[in-house]
Formats: structure tokens, C-alpha cells, sequence
């Protein structure tokens, strides 16, 4: 009887990405997006390292909305099935890492998020499109919203 861990065969691969780690990402980034997260961002990272498929990362105003979202994401996912195999940092929800296998998720508050800049370090990474119903759309400046709109002067 032969032990796989050590049999001489080559290397064995990261299995190739599947769909479902897409979908799980998406059903990610509904959750956080329920729980008015801003700055929501998916990463497809599986081209530029083997410890995940995807990225999701949001940030929240506060503590509490932090730990609202990562709750929230952890309820939803484990009620389809997906529950998270790690989470760090919910004591203090500064910034709290959801291991979901495939998909990373990192809740972060603002100052702490623009502090690391996670974007720039995983900048090779393809974005994912979030859903067009869900996705936020940029403010408008408050001058521009304020202002009234310009007419063609008739001559």
C-alpha cells in the first residue's frame, strides 16, 4: 500500500478555478453590500498566487458596522452552505479576514484600509464587475448637485 503524500508521481497542482468561486464572491459582496458597506472591490487573484481565487474588500464607518457586515456575511454564506474556515480580528473589527478558501474577505474600517491599501498591493489583479443593481454609483460633487444646469445661449 502506497502513502500519496510521499509517492514519487511529480507534483500535484492547484486544481483549477471553478465557477463556484466566482458565484461565492458575488454572494460576498451581496452580503456586505446589505449591510451598506462602502468601497466594495473583488479581486480575481488566482493567476498571481495559489492561497486564494478571489479577493472581496469593503470598508465600514465604524466598529460596529464592521462587525454588522462580517456577521452578516458569515450568516448568509454558512446558510448556503459555504461557512468560513477562519476568522480573524473580530475582537477588535479594525480589520477582520474571512477564510472561505477560494474567497478572502477583508473588512476593513476606512483610516485602516487607506493605511494598507490592499488595491495597491493585488494592483495586477483583474477586478470583477459587481452586479448592476447592487453595484454604488459615485457621488456627485455637492456643487454639481446644487447647481442648476446650463442653457445653450440663443443667438
Amino acid at each position: 500500500m502506497s502513502n500519496p503524500i510521499y509517492s514519487n508521481t511529480g507534483y500535484t497542482w492547484r486544481t483549477p478555478i471553478v465557477p463556484e468561486a466566482k458565484a461565492k464572491a458575488l454572494a460576498i459582496a451581496g452580503a456586505i453590500l446589505d449591510k451598506k458597506a462602502t468601497d466594495v472591490l473583488i479581486l480575481h487573484i488566482a493567476k498571481l498566487t495559489s492561497v486564494a481565487d478571489y479577493l472581496v474588500l469593503c470598508s465600514g464607518e465604524s466598529e460596529r458596522q464592521a462587525r454588522a457586515i462580517a456577521d452578516h456575511v458569515s450568516e448568509t454564506l454558512s446558510a448556503q452552505g459555504h461557512a468560513p474556515l477562519g476568522i480573524e480580528g473580530a475582537s477588535t473589527a479594525k480589520w477582520i479576514v474571512m477564510d472561505f478558501g477560494d474567497v478572502v474577505v477583508h473588512v476593513f474600517q476606512k483610516d485602516i484600509r487607506e493605511h494598507y491599501a490592499l488595491e495597491r498591493l493585488w494592483g495586477d489583479a483583474r477586478q470583477v464587475r459587481l452586479p448592476g443593481s447592487k453595484a454604488a454609483k459615485p457621488a456627485l460633487p455637492a456643487e454639481a448637485a446644487t447647481r442648476p444646469a446650463r442653457t445653450r445661449k440663443r443667438v
